[in-house]
C-alpha cells in the first residue's frame, strides 16, 4: 500500500520511487492510494496495479483509506513526514512502514526529513534507506496510444494550483501572439477550473476553437497533445511534469518555489526559469518572483531549445 494522494505533478514526481517499489517487491501486489482521477496516470507508469481512490483538499491528507482487504504486508508513506500520514498508514496494521522520521510518531525508524532536498530525490532516498534501490532519474512514460491533436505546436498551460504560481494571462497572450507571427503552431490547455484563463487567453492571442483545449482533457488527449508538442510553456505544474515524462522540451516559470526543489531533470531540452527570491507557495496572488519573468524571458528560452526527441532516438537518453 502506497499513499500519494495528491496531484498530477506529485505522482509524475513519484514515479521513480513507485518503480523502484515495483522492482523491489516483484510479487505483492502494488496498490496505490490516490485521486481516483489519477488511476489512468497510475496506469501508465507501469508500477501500479490499482488505484485506491483517496483525497484531501489542498495537500491535506486523508481522514481515512477505505480499505478492506487485510492489512498490508508493506505500506509506504509517499505524501508527507508527519503524524497525520503516518497514523492513516498505521490504522491499516502493516507488517513494515516505510516512512520518514518524525518526533511526533517515535514508533516509525526512518531517514530524517531534508525540507531542501528535490522532491524526486527525497522518495527514492527515503526507499535507499530501507535497502530498495532507487533511480531518481527513471521518470519517463511511454508514448501515448492515442495520436496528437495539434503535433508540432507550442502548448501553453496558464493554470496552477495555487494564484501565487499563475503567470499572468496577458503575458502568455504576449508568448502566444510573437510565436504566431513567426508561423508556429500554438496551443492552450487548462484543467476543469481553469476556464476563465483559458478563455481569457485564447481571446486576447485569437486563438481558433480548434487550438483551445480547456475543461481538463481525458488524460490520453493530454498525454497525446503533450507528448506531440514542440514544447511546452507553463507554470511549476502538473503539464510541465508530463513534458519531461515524455522528454518534450520545457520551459517552466518558477515563482515562490524554486527549481532546485520541484524543476525539471538537468537537460538541454528543459529550461526553468526563476530569478527568486522564495515567496509563499499558497500565496493568493502570482508571487513576485514569478512576475520579473517577462515575455520576452519566455521567447529567449523557446529559442534556446533543441527539437524534441522521443527516448530511444538519436541523441536522446
Amino acid at each position: 500500500m502506497v499513499l500519494r494522494a495528491l496531484g498530477l505533478g506529485d505522482l509524475l514526481a513519484g514515479v521513480p520511487a513507485l518503480r523502484a517499489l515495483r522492482r523491489g517487491f516483484p510479487g505483492h501486489e502494488l496498490v496505490l492510494a490516490a485521486p481516483a482521477g489519477l488511476a489512468p496516470v497510475a496506469g501508465a507508469t507501469g508500477a501500479v496495479d490499482r488505484v485506491l481512490p483517496a483525497s484531501a483538499p489542498g495537500r491535506a491528507v486523508p481522514r481515512s483509506l477505505d480499505w478492506t482487504g487485510p492489512p498490508p504486508d508493506v505500506a509506504v508513506d509517499l505524501h508527507g513526514n508527519g503524524p497525520p500520514s503516518h497514523r492513516l498508514l498505521s490504522g491499516l496494521a502493516p507488517a513494515r512502514l516505510l516512512a520518514f522520521a518524525h518526533p511526533g510518531t517515535p514508533e516509525i525508524e526512518g531517514p530524517t526529513w531534508c525540507a531542501e532536498e528535490h522532491e524526486r530525490d527525497r522518495w527514492c532516498r527515503l526507499l535507499r534507506w530501507y535497502g530498495v534501490d532507487a533511480d531518481p532519474t527513471d521518470l519517463l512514460l511511454p508514448p501515448p496510444d492515442t495520436a496528437s491533436p495539434a503535433p508540432g505546436a507550442v502548448l501553453l498551460h496558464p493554470g496552477a494550483g495555487a494564484p501565487a504560481r499563475r503567470w499572468p494571462v496577458e503575458r502568455y497572450a504576449a508568448v502566444a501572439t510573437a510565436l504566431r507571427a513567426r508561423g508556429l503552431r500554438v496551443v492552450v490547455t487548462g484543467g476543469a477550473d481553469e476556464g476563465d484563463p483559458v478563455a481569457r487567453l485564447a481571446e486576447r492571442a485569437r486563438l481558433p476553437d480548434t487550438d483551445v483545449f480547456g475543461g481538463g482533457p481525458p488524460f490520453d488527449r493530454l498525454s497525446a497533445l503533450v507528448a506531440g508538442a514542440r514544447a511546452v510553456v507553463s507554470g511549476d505544474t502538473g503539464i510541465a511534469h508530463l513534458a519531461v515524462a515524455h522528454a518534450v522540451p520545457t520551459v517552466t516559470l518558477f515563482g515562490p518555489v524554486p527549481p532546485r526543489r520541484w524543476g525539471p531533470p538537468a537537460h538541454p531540452r528543459h529550461i526553468a526559469l526563476w530569478y527568486g527570491p522564495e515567496g509563499d507557495p499558497h500565496g493568493r496572488r502570482p508571487d513576485p518572483a514569478l512576475l520579473r519573468i517577462t515575455p520576452d524571458d519566455v521567447l529567449d528560452a523557446l529559442g534556446r531549445l533543441p527539437a524534441a526527441r522521443r527516448p530511444g532516438e538519436e541523441g536522446a537518453p
